[in-house]
């Protein structure tokens, strides 16, 4: 029976969505009303991302969070969408209860899932973790609805707000110039040129002046 089970969970895993993939689409009930991913304008990014369960502390910085740097997300070309398996009620009591206590106002839609299709569909419903709570994801959604990054988080540790928006703004900047990011890449800094594919182009790279070189498959360049 054990034996089955962890299958069961094997398979489950082996069908979430993965980097590369296309954005499965839904409808679902949110805070802002009814939706479809597939609403979302074909020019926008989305970032998506799950939590818990309402009126919980963790979840209370997190969503604030999101909501206080809304601004920067949408100065990005980017849409909020939040979830958890909790009722459009519940979800509409803990926004009032947050603007009340603190003025953080988390006005933008958060997914009603309480028959937690979207979280089985996103792979958010994670059995080692929880059965009834989705763990705290984050999916990456280009304009062209494309899976670009996913973040994975237990349900004991928050996210980190700063890492979220870099990640976003470095997958923007990789796809505008056709570079790379290296290890603690952020905005204004030098982006990584593609490596040589033949020797001529080895020797043109080993001449030009204009990209910083630490060997011959290493250069950066100011964009």
């Amino acid at each position: 029976m054990e034996d089955l089970k962890n299958a069961e969970q094997h398979q489950d895993m082996n069908t979430m969505p993965r980097i590369g993939d296309q954005a499965p689409d839904f409808e679902a009930v949110t805070t802002t009303g009814k939706m479809k991913m597939s609403d979302f304008a074909p020019d926008k990014w989305i970032v998506m991302f799950s939590h818990p369960a309402d009126f919980t502390p963790v979840c209370t910085t997190e969503m604030s969070g999101f909501a206080e740097r809304k601004k920067e997300f949408e100065a990005l070309n980017t849409e909020l969408l939040g979830l958890s398996i909790d009722s459009i009620h519940s979800h509409i009591g803990w926004v009032d209860s947050v603007k009340q206590n603190t003025g953080v106002y988390m006005d933008f839609p958060i997914i009603a899932d309480i028959d937690m299709k979207v979280s089985k569909l996103y792979g958010m419903l994670q059995p080692n973790e929880s059965e009834t709570a989705a763990v705290r994801a984050v999916f990456f959604i280009d304009p062209s609805k494309k899976i670009r990054l996913i973040m994975y988080y237990p349900l004991n540790v928050g996210r980190n707000m700063n890492e979220i928006l870099r990640c976003l703004e470095a997958l923007q900047f990789s796809d505008e110039n056709s570079a790379a990011c290296p290890l603690d890449w952020k905005k204004g800094d030098k982006g990584i040129v593609s490596p040589p594919k033949t020797l001529k182009d080895y020797e043109a790279r080993l001449e030009d002046d204009s990209v910083e070189k630490t060997t011959w498959y290493l250069a950066k360049k100011q964009f």
